[in-house]
């Protein structure tokens, strides 16, 4: 089983980027506890925390369709809440909402949690990669807490009846919500109006340069690293601006339950300048990822950090609020943290996915606040169970949200990513220079140092673009070269290439996600949970107001690197979140009005959540 390979974990993970996550001095891992009793594997585990984790590992396996996980933590999530706020006088369930009396209360929503739980995990994951070995692990938990399987009645008061019957409520819902998951969730309504990008050859052919273009890559492989039969990208999640919501209004007929408006487009005249600008920036983000180049920077909360939501214009934090000192300065070099940056945010093997990322990410939090779980930072404390209960479903509630949000309008806007546009913008030549024979009103905007024409006098012997003679009069960019014939021990490094075979820092079997750029679902999804955890915890800081993260040396898997280990540090969740924003620039997969824009979309659903939670809470509006 995968129950050892958290990415939030202090383990070494087999596959990942073997990370020590520390806050507070603190770091912690997941040890295995053999018991012979009824308390599970870990006694120290309240049994929610037991089935999100063994969710969690369920999700690694399977392959990363976000919007998929993001529904199955929420409705797994609401099931443990309903069978919880069951023996409870004044909460409310989502799903189904019933009174029971217990004897021993806490016994009771311990059983009534694992059967709900189980039986909708067993509904979702029988037929999922890596079903083999979900599925046991499901099985194995329930044994480990002495409930059997087999008991599957939904009649009567029984704690197992209660939560199955939970269950088949989750189940009933999720049949007509408009996921299609008796399709596979798959939309049959979609279709591409742009021929696939072949990615192994030069340049991009567009019908139209504004939508989304899928790729043909000659072996593709998912983003957890599962092969892919078919080698031409299908949209995933075109229709979930549809799926009903836990605290969003319903999308109407555009499937668009958050609109904050179309993104820039290349050749509208109000916007083109805008489009091209992003296009420049995403080339630059790609330049900055030389290891060799010699620049320093610092990385510490102290720099980086406190932006104004939907901006890049924070300066960073002047001293911990906690410790009431200022953050060290962190130095490193550039290339080695745009590279640590865009790889550990960008769901490689054994991957979470985002929404999972923020579970995993909130169980560290909660282990570090632990025993003093006072729910918005205020009140008596709270015993883990509840905590845990109450936790799940706002976050869950909020990063299921995020994924209605943002892929309604991926599904809306159905806009075109990096490589589709600076491959077809640089095929058609220069928009900087009208009168000389490369310019085209759509092509790359020249930028010194950044974006050039190939002339006879740059190609001559010793000239910067010396590798590209024979190709005078078309447009190079300095970028990433791409992945190194051997990535243990090499790397790509920065260079002078043609715009026309630009591609993202990413792996060549994978590329650029199966569905269109605007907006960001990475933002949305970590800045819905930075806000739910800011409000359930009662604070904008991590625990200590800080924590760190260390990317050790040579465990990057595009190439070779870093050379030596790379600290990401946090000061806030925000912080965190914008981080997973940035680092789709770095990555080469999103252009920054999909980032920031979603980061206000994420910003949005989360403030909802938490309200809507409070509701069935039984907080008085």
């Amino acid at each position: 089983m995968s129950g050892s390979r958290s990415r939030w974990g202090a383990a070494v993970l087999g596959g990942a980027l073997g990370c020590v996550a520390v806050f507070g001095g603190l770091s912690w891992g997941r040890a295995v506890i053999d018991r012979p009793d009824c308390d599970g594997a870990h006694p120290e585990w309240s049994v929610a925390r037991s089935w999100n984790e063994a969710l969690l590992d369920a999700i690694r396996r399977d392959l990363p369709a976000p919007t998929v996980h993001a529904r199955n933590l929420f409705h797994t999530s609401a099931a443990m809440w309903d069978a919880w706020a069951a023996y409870d006088t004044t909460a409310h369930g989502v799903f189904d909402d019933e009174d029971q009396e217990a004897a021993d209360v806490a016994a009771a929503r311990r059983e009534a949690i694992s059967y709900a739980a189980y039986r909708v995990l067993e509904w979702r994951y029988l037929d999922s990669v890596g079903a083999s070995d979900s599925i046991p692990e499901f099985d194995a938990l329930m044994q480990s807490l002495c409930y059997p399987t087999e008991v599957r009645t939904t009649e009567g008061n029984s704690p197992a009846a209660v939560g199955n019957r939970v269950a088949a409520a989750v189940i009933e819902a999720g049949s007509s919500d408009a996921a299609n998951e008796s399709g596979h969730y798959a939309d049959p309504t979609y279709h591409p109006v742009n021929d696939p990008l072949v990615v192994a050859d030069s340049g991009a052919s567009m019908a139209h340069p504004n939508r989304w273009q899928p790729l043909q890559i000659e072996q593709m492989v998912s983003q957890n690293g599962i092969p892919l039969a078919d080698g031409v990208q299908q949209f995933v999640g075109s229709q979930w601006g549809h799926v009903t919501a836990f605290a969003l209004p319903a999308g109407g007929r555009s499937s668009v339950p958050i609109d904050p408006g179309p993104p820039p487009r290349l050749g509208n005249p109000a916007t083109d300048q805008e489009f091209k600008d992003a296009v420049v920036e995403v080339i630059r983000f790609s330049s900055l990822l030389d290891p060799t180049s010699g620049v320093m920077v610092d990385v510490s909360p102290g720099s980086l950090g406190a932006n104004p939501l939907g901006t890049y214009d924070g300066v960073g934090h002047p001293v911990n609020p906690v410790t009431g000192s200022p953050y060290p300065v962190d130095l490193v070099p550039e290339g080695d943290f745009g590279r640590a940056v865009a790889e550990f945010w960008a769901d490689g093997p054994h991957s979470e996915t985002p929404p999972g990322h923020w579970n995993t990410l909130a169980n560290a939090v909660s282990d570090g606040l632990d025993p003093d779980l006072m729910i918005g930072g205020v009140g008596p404390a709270v015993d883990r169970l509840e905590w845990d209960v109450k936790l799940y479903l706002a976050l869950n509630g909020a990063t299921h949200d995020a994924a209605v949000a943002a892929w309604g309008l991926k599904g809306h806007y159905d806009s075109s990513r990096p490589i589709s546009a600076i491959r077809y913008m640089g095929s058609l030549g220069q928009s900087s220079k009208p009168g000389q024979a490369s310019y085209d009103p759509e092509g790359l905007p020249l930028v010194p140092g950044l974006v050039e024409e190939v002339t006879p006098a740059s190609t001559r012997p010793g000239g910067r673009h010396e590798q590209l003679a024979g190709h005078e009069g078309e447009i190079a960019v300095r970028a990433w070269a791409g992945r190194p014939d051997d990535p243990a021990t090499a790397t790509g490094g920065v260079t002078w290439i043609l715009a026309a075979d630009w591609l993202p820092y990413q792996m060549p079997t994978f590329v650029t996600p199966s569905f269109a750029g605007y907006v960001s679902g990475h933002s949305a999804f970590s800045r819905a949970g930075a806000e739910v955890l800011t409000a359930f915890t009662g604070s904008e800081y991590f625990p200590g107001g800080l924590f760190r993260w260390t990317v050790p040396a040579g465990s990057l898997k595009f190439e070779a690197g870093p050379e030596h280990d790379v600290v990401l540090e946090w000061a806030t969740y925000a912080d965190a979140s914008d981080q997973a924003g940035i680092s789709r620039l770095y990555g080469g997969i999103h252009f920054r009005f999909d980032d920031l824009r979603g980061r206000v979309v994420g910003s949005a659903c989360g403030r909802a959540a938490w309200d809507k939670a409070q509701l069935y809470f039984g907080v008085p509006s």
